[in-house]
C-alpha cells in the first residue's frame, strides 16, 4: 500500500513512518520544512496539498501535521494560524482524498472534549465543549474529515510522548535534573499515549477498513500527571519530591484544561483491533530508547516538536 504521512519530522509521525516501513508499505513522508528528507508541504496551501497528493497517488494518508502548542493558541492574532492548519488545512487534504478515494486517518485529541465528569469519553460520544483554542481547532478539524470523507478514521489520543520530540517526560527529567522538588497538577485525569504504540495500531487500522471515530492511548488505568510525574521519576532513579497541587493552584497555563481526560478505548478490542499496552510498560521502554539514543549519539531527547 502506498501511504502518505504529514508531519513525519514529528514526534508521531516519525514512528508513524518507522511503522509503516517495517510492515512492508510504500511511504512517502511530508513535512512543512521538508525536515529530514521529507517533501516540504505546507497544509495551509491547498494548491500544494493537491499538488503533493497527485504527485505520490497514496491508497492511504496519516495526518499528523497540526498545531500543537497549545498555549501559544492562545496569543492574540494566533487564533487564525491555528485554524489554518488544524481545521483548514485538514480540510484541503480530506478534499485531495476524496475524489480518488484514498482512506485518511486524522490524529486528534481529548481537548475536544470539556472535561466535565468523571466517566471516560466514548468514541462517538457527541458532547463536545472545548475549552480552549486548540481544542476547537481540533473539533473543526474532525468535522472537516468526516463531513467530507466515507474512508476515515479519526483517531483521539491523549498525552502523547515518543522519541523524536519536546513532552511531559523529557521536561520532567530536565526539571528533575535541576531541582530537588517539583509541583504538578494533581486533578487532570487521563492516560499517558506511546507514539511508538499508536504507530503500530495506526497501521493496523488502515489495512482494514473499519472506519469511525477511536480512542486510542495506552491501558494501565487513568492517572494524574502528578501520578504519572513520580512514575517517570521512580523508573528513572531520580529523587525528585513531586507536590501536588490542583489545577486552579498551578496557574501558569493560558489556555484552559480538561480536569477530564478519561478516554474509553474498548471500542479497538470490540472492533477487533488490539489495545495498547499498559502505560508503565511504554514508558520504561521510551526511558530505554532514549537512554540508547543518547549514548549511541543518536537524536537523544531530539527537537522540542509536537506529534
Amino acid at each position: 500500500m502506498k501511504v502518505l504521512v504529514t508531519g513525519a519530522a514529528g514526534q508521531l509521525g516519525h514512528d508513524v513512518v518507522n511503522a509503516l516501513l517495517t510492515r512492508g508499505h510504500e511511504v512517502t513522508g511530508t513535512d512543512r520544512a521538508g525536515n529530514g528528507g521529507h517533501i516540504p508541504l505546507d497544509i495551509t496551501d491547498e494548491k500544494r496539498v493537491m499538488q503533493v497528493m497527485e504527485m505520490v497517488r497514496p491508497d492511504a494518508v496519516v495526518h499528523c501535521a497540526a498545531w500543537t502548542a497549545v498555549d501559544l493558541a492562545e496569543e492574540p492574532g494566533n487564533k487564525e494560524k491555528v485554524y489554518a492548519v488544524n481545521a483548514d488545512g485538514t480540510g484541503y487534504i480530506a478534499d485531495a482524498c476524496r475524489k480518488p478515494g484514498c482512506k485518511l486517518v486524522y490524529i486528534s485529541t481529548d481537548y475536544v472534549f470539556d472535561g466535565s465528569g468523571g466517566m471516560p469519553w466514548k468514541p462517538d460520544c457527541r458532547g463536545y465543549q472545548p475549552l480552549n483554542v486548540y481544542g476547537r481547532s481540533k473539533l473543526a478539524g474532525e468535522l472537516a474529515v468526516a463531513e467530507r470523507l466515507e474512508k476515515y478514521f479519526i483517531v483521539r489520543i491523549a498525552w502523547a510522548f515518543g522519541a523524536n520530540g519536546g513532552n511531559f517526560v523529557r521536561t520532567m527529567l530536565d526539571l528533575g535534573k535541576k531541582h530537588d522538588s517539583i509541583r504538578v497538577v494533581c486533578d487532570q485525569i487521563g492516560t499517558p499515549t506511546y507514539t511508538y504504540d499508536l504507530a503500530g495500531l495506526l497501521t493496523d487500522m488502515i489495512e482494514t477498513e473499519k472506519y469511525g471515530y477511536y480512542h486510542a492511548t495506552n491501558e494501565g488505568g487513568y492517572i494524574s500527571w502528578y501520578d504519572f510525574a513520580r512514575e517517570i521519576f521512580r523508573q528513572a532513579g531520580y529523587g525528585t519530591e513531586v507536590i501536588p497541587v490542583t489545577t486552579a493552584e498551578y496557574e501558569r497555563s493560558a489556555a484552559k484544561r480538561p480536569l477530564n481526560s478519561r478516554l474509553d478505548t474498548t471500542k479497538l478490542t470490540e472492533t477487533g483491533f488490539t489495545q495498547l499496552p499498559h502505560w508503565q510498560d511504554a514508558l520504561g521502554r521510551y526511558l530505554k530508547q532514549t537512554a540508547a539514543d543518547s549514548d549511541g549519539g543518536g537524536n537523544g531527547f531530539g527537537r522540542p516538536e509536537a506529534l
